[in-house]
């Protein structure tokens, strides 16, 4: 792919965050972005890294009516030898492609998001963050952009990428969390968009997760679309539960719970820990009775952004039950793991790290 760069002024570039000042997440934006176009019957056209500004976008863009749209959240790391790493980034390629065939949206092959991405990260390598936790999150995206009102795909897309440091997840430390157990309303349903990475998801989460902050919780516990029984996803990430202090489980993918590279990586790892390991349906009343038994041992989210999040508390139908209250054994274990992979501090027995040249 023949990428275009369009320099930005000096007098146009952006003063990078002091260090030392807590930089959150999502709040700041690095000077450039990759963006290109798509037409039917023409292609992806177009491929070039400007200048990180607003998108010229009609007010009857089919996203804005329709919300036809996919994205992905990866991260970039300043690694201990200085060198610049992802963390499985061809997964990431790959299940956007699997939300766009879900949203009937064109491909990027693989090759081609890899070209981009290296492209803008090489123009873009003095963003990367490097104190402690911090990392550079990386948010692919494609939106539907033919200007016309009616139900039906777009036939005119925009694939772009924007970056942006961000800062280590648990500001107060690696402390488990309160999280509420929603039987009122559902997220997704087997043979909906649930496995796909698309902004409808998230906005079916907000409502609740507003009445979740008013309860005194920090994340919602989704269960299934049809009975209201059976464990989804956390929050934004997906979720594990340990029995015994030696068993994982985890919900299989049913169509309806993201497809999370690191519950994959979580899976791996248990196994390669010597943890016994179950992919399958899994119940809420289980898991209270796991609680109320002292057979649940631990429970914790998984996901980009947190890596880890342990899970403290549920609150189910008004009643509170604790779990723990502080990190398991098993969650930092997997929790130092990954990140000590992910920052180069230990070797990468996996392959799943590769190097930004």
């Amino acid at each position: 792919m023949d990428i275009r760069i369009e320099k930005v002024t000096p007098n146009e570039l952006k003063p990078k965050p002091e260090k030392g000042i807590p930089l959150g997440f999502g709040k700041y934006f690095t000077d450039y972005m990759f963006i290109m176009d798509y037409e039917e019957g023409k292609g992806w056209f177009n491929p070039r890294i400007k200048k990180f500004e607003d998108l010229p976008l009609s007010p009857a863009a089919k996203v804005l009516h329709y919300g036809q749209e996919i994205f992905e959240g990866l991260k970039g790391y300043k690694r201990v030898d200085g060198k610049l790493g992802l963390f499985r980034a061809e997964c990431n390629f790959e299940r956007l492609n699997r939300s766009a065939h879900r949203l009937c949206m064109p491909p990027v092959p693989v090759e081609d998001q890899q070209q981009v991405l290296f492209e803008l990260l090489r123009l873009e390598r003095d963003w990367f963050p490097d104190g402690d936790g911090e990392s550079l999150y990386i948010r692919p995206t494609m939106i539907g952009t033919e200007p016309a009102l009616g139900v039906k795909e777009s036939s005119s897309y925009m694939f772009y990428i924007i970056l942006s440091p961000s800062g280590a997840y648990f500001t107060k430390g690696f402390v488990p969390v309160s999280v509420y157990v929603c039987d009122k309303y559902v997220r997704a349903i087997v043979g909906g968009v649930g496995e796909a990475k698309t902004g409808g998801n998230y906005a079916a989460s907000l409502l609740a997760g507003r009445e979740a902050r008013g309860k005194g919780c920090e994340q919602v516990l989704w269960l299934d679309g049809k009975e209201l029984k059976y464990i989804q996803e956390v929050g934004a990430m997906n979720i594990c539960f340990v029995f015994n202090g030696d068993t994982v489980v985890t919900s299989d993918l049913n169509g309806a719970i993201l497809d999370g590279v690191t519950r994959s990586s979580v899976i791996t790892l248990s196994r390669d820990f010597g943890y016994r390991v179950d992919v399958r349906p899994i119940s809420i009343d289980e898991v209270i009775d796991g609680i109320k038994s002292k057979r649940l041992t631990e429970c914790f989210g998984c996901g980009t952004a947190a890596v880890i999040s342990p899970v403290g508390r549920l609150l189910y139908k008004d009643i509170m039950y604790e779990i723990n209250t502080e990190a398991g054994p098993v969650s930092k274990q997997i929790y130092k793991e990954l990140t000590d992979i992910q920052w180069g501090r230990i070797p990468d027995r996996f392959d799943w790290t590769t190097i930004v040249e």
